[in-house]
């Protein structure tokens, strides 16, 4: 079988490689030229653990290739799939002429039977607008070819991609014909026979099942946010009620780790475009508007609790980080909290020191020269005033404090993730903050003179 990824961004990429691994014959579209070349030379635009691996592998054994000819590439494939960014607009909803634009290029090349799905996000409704822009096409070449429009949303998570897509919890497909069932059964057949289950359903259902699980995902996380800051105000500490709470088999531990908010390419676009096409039906997703809101605020509590420690005044001041991306195994800074809080700490006239294991170049992108990057995570700690943690990273959970300690000019951490034990923070004498855990009896005053 012969398919065709049109889009060779995240989705795109890591698509394309895992059908490409189980033998699949797969062509990857893109229009930048120059990711193409980069692409066919092994160049890989994205960090994700095992994609350049996979995707070197398989372009060896001639089972996955790269181009931006679509017309070449549709040449006896059966599958298409529409991979392409569905950015937000101004308003929140999802700009769908990346989509629409491949589903007129499927309908102006095509030469036999085709199925096109939609892999992007797309909002409900959008299977047919898909479906008229390829009929439209056809109809101008007065081509008589039919063809079907199918609705296959990922569930990748950024840092376990490889992992999802080979062993997923489930594949969700939606379509209206027999044959394009039975083409999406062939398709995914080497990864059902595991057991994990092909969920087919109606295209409509198709779309919103994916918006509902981030938004779902995004609402676990404001909510234990939520109750983190309560927690702070009352002396409780969210680490036990998280173990409390999420022994219940129907809450369950994931996705209730407190911390600085949810940020990356999914949940912030998804949650504003379901908040959107609600509104544009005249309803009001009153819960979801709140899941937005808490958010927002949250990516601003660690910038409230350091300018507090510093009795309100950042001037001057120099703040390390560890951590930019929005969550570790990944280069990914869409949306991250580390954004909106380094521009709060330029803003207040505070010095950025920053360190990350893979995102320092898309970084750059983002801040420029604005604030000092660091290849080593000890060396952006000489001569800062306080460590700030802005993403969980494996190699910050076991640092050498006492390496921190001495390089620190004073003894503060500010644990947005809340990586570390706070007992154990105040036995090697640092002031420590994290979040929805009132720190403020073990903060001791250094010498210069600090107001908690």
């Amino acid at each position: 079988m012969k398919i065709v990824i049109v889009g060779s961004g995240y989705v795109g990429l890591v698509t394309g490689a895992c059908f490409s691994e189980v033998g699949i014959d797969v062509v990857c579209v893109d229009i930048d030229q120059k990711k193409i070349e980069n692409l066919n030379k092994g160049i890989i635009p994205i960090y994700e653990p095992g994609l350049e691996d996979m995707i070197t592998r398989n372009m060896n054994k001639g089972r996955l290739s790269f181009t931006t000819n679509i017309k070449e590439a549709l040449k006896n494939a059966e599958v298409a799939f529409i991979s392409v960014g569905t950015p937000p607009d101004e308003d929140g909803s999802a700009d769908l002429k990346y989509v629409l634009a491949v589903a007129r290029e499927c309908g102006k090349h095509m030469e036999d039977y085709l199925l096109v799905v939609t892999k992007s996000t797309v909002p409900v409704g959008t299977s047919l607008k898909v479906k008229q822009a390829i009929q439209n096409e056809l109809a101008k070449r007065e081509a008589n070819i039919d063809f079907d429009v199918a609705s296959n949303p990922e569930f990748l998570k950024e840092g376990a991609a490889i992992d999802d897509f080979l062993k997923p919890d489930r594949i969700v497909v939606g379509l209206d014909s027999p044959r394009a069932e039975d083409l999406m059964k062939s398709l995914y057949k080497p990864f059902t026979l595991n057991g994990h289950p092909v969920i087919f359903m109606d295209i409509v259902s198709a779309e919103m099942t994916k918006y509902a699980a981030n938004s779902m995902l995004a609402t676990k996380i404001s909510f234990i946010n939520d109750i983190a800051n309560l927690c702070e105000i009352v002396g409780a500490d969210i680490n036990k009620v998280r173990k409390g709470i999420g022994s219940d088999t129907r809450i369950g531990h994931k996705f209730i780790y407190p911390g600085i908010g949810y940020g990356g390419s999914c949940f912030p676009k998804d949650v504003q475009a379901l908040i959107k096409t609600a509104d544009e039906h005249k309803y009001e997703l009153r819960v979801l508007k709140a899941v937005e809101e808490v958010n927002k605020n949250q990516k601003l509590v660690l910038f409230t609790k350091i300018k507090n420690y510093f009795n309100g005044d950042l001037k001057g001041k120099t703040i390390a980080l560890w951590g930019l991306s929005f969550k570790p195994q990944t280069d990914d800074m869409r949306e991250a909290p580390s954004l909106s809080i380094v521009k709060n700490l330029l803003e207040a006239g505070a010095n950025v020191k920053a360190y990350d294991p893979v995102a320092i170049e898309e970084a750059k992108h983002h801040f420029g020269d604005t604030i000092a990057y660091y290849d080593d995570q000890y060396e952006a700690l000489i001569d800062a005033d306080c460590l700030a943690i802005l993403t969980e990273w494996p190699e910050f959970k076991f640092p050498n404090f006492r390496i921190i300690s001495k390089l620190l000019n004073f003894p503060a951490i500010f644990d947005g993730r809340n990586i570390y034990d706070k007992e154990e923070m105040k036995n090697n004498g640092f002031n420590y903050f994290c979040i929805g855990v009132d720190t403020s009896k073990d903060i001791f005053k250094p010498e210069a003179s600090l107001v908690v």
